[in-house]
């Protein structure tokens, strides 16, 4: 079906517009990612979805279309975890860094994918660039236990960064935004850790999740990024095979030590990451408590 036929049933506004199913989702986001859209039409499907909100059937097509096109990374045997990171640091320090590497230090490979989508924040990307982590390059090795690997959603589809930049035109998110922190960009199983800022998107980041039967970690992250507040544990979810496991609650009540964080700036927080990684720093009690959770899910889906 062409897209103007999607935005016909999309397009009538939060009252009226109509859900596609899961097939007619993958096929119309397939459209997008190989460039078989206008500019005006992309803009209007991203306006239309942005105003309709994406159901779970719908994300989960739009996932298919996606996943089946990402150039992925083989993991073979390895386990993995893989960190989406899209949000950056403007208050507080990114540390999905230090999240990913504390990680690798206990045998994970771990993946963290990414891309820039406001000039204004510090990314993981700029942190791992001081901290001396290269994109991976082309095609991606297979990934071993014990490593990091950044690789930039350009790398992993063209179409997908494509979508992602429509922000930079509109100033607004779109459907893409969501998809990432979703999308698995292995070719074997792998814990994607899921994060959202507001409360909506984790009755609806955890439905797809569900549906999809994914294995994942969803938390409230630090401003939008897959890494526990350092100054207070959220609440932790665990989808096993889509069986939703309650793992942490969101931490209560007033804050009794405040953990001295680095200025929201990439060498200062790269710098601050060598010290807690060397131990000459102590790891944030919440991440330290995140990083089990993770180890343990990894344990579980063994």
């Amino acid at each position: 079906m062409s897209i103007r036929q999607y935005l016909k049933e999309i397009g009538r506004g939060k009252d009226g517009a109509r859900a596609l199913s899961r097939a007619q989702a993958a096929d119309l986001m397939g459209q997008v990612l190989d460039g078989q859209v206008d500019p005006l039409a992309l803009g209007a499907f991203c306006a239309a979805m942005r105003i309709k909100g994406e159901t779970p059937e719908e994300m989960a097509g739009f996932l298919d279309a996606t996943e089946a096109r990402l150039h992925k990374l083989p993991n073979a045997g390895v386990p993995t975890v893989v960190l989406p990171s899209y949000n950056g640091a403007r208050k507080l320090p990114v540390l999905t860094p230090l999240l990913g590497l504390l990680l690798a230090q206990r045998g994970v490979a771990v993946v963290v994918h990414g891309t820039a989508t406001e000039d204004t924040r510090v990314s993981s990307a700029d942190v791992l660039a001081a901290l001396g982590h290269a994109p991976a390059p082309q095609p991606p090795a297979p990934l071993q236990a014990g490593q990091l690997v950044f690789v930039p959603t350009g790398q992993l589809h063209a179409g997908l960064q494509a979508l992602l930049a429509v922000r930079r035109v509109v100033g607004l998110r779109n459907s893409g935004h969501a998809m990432v922190k979703l999308m698995n960009p292995c070719t074997g199983p792998a814990l994607v850790v899921g994060s959202y800022t507001h409360p909506e998107y984790a009755t609806s980041m955890a439905a797809t999740f569900a549906l999809t039967g994914a294995h994942a970690l969803l938390l409230r992250g630090t401003e939008g990024e897959p890494v526990a507040d350092p100054r207070r544990l959220p609440r932790l979810q665990a989808f096993r095979g889509g069986q939703i496991q309650e793992l942490r609650p969101a931490q209560e009540g007033p804050l009794t030590q405040l953990p001295d964080l680095p200025a929201p700036e990439a060498s200062a927080t790269a710098t601050w990451t060598r010290e807690v990684l060397d131990g000459r720093r102590e790891v944030p009690p919440p991440m330290a408590q995140q990083v089990e959770c993770i180890l343990r899910e990894l344990d579980h889906h063994a």
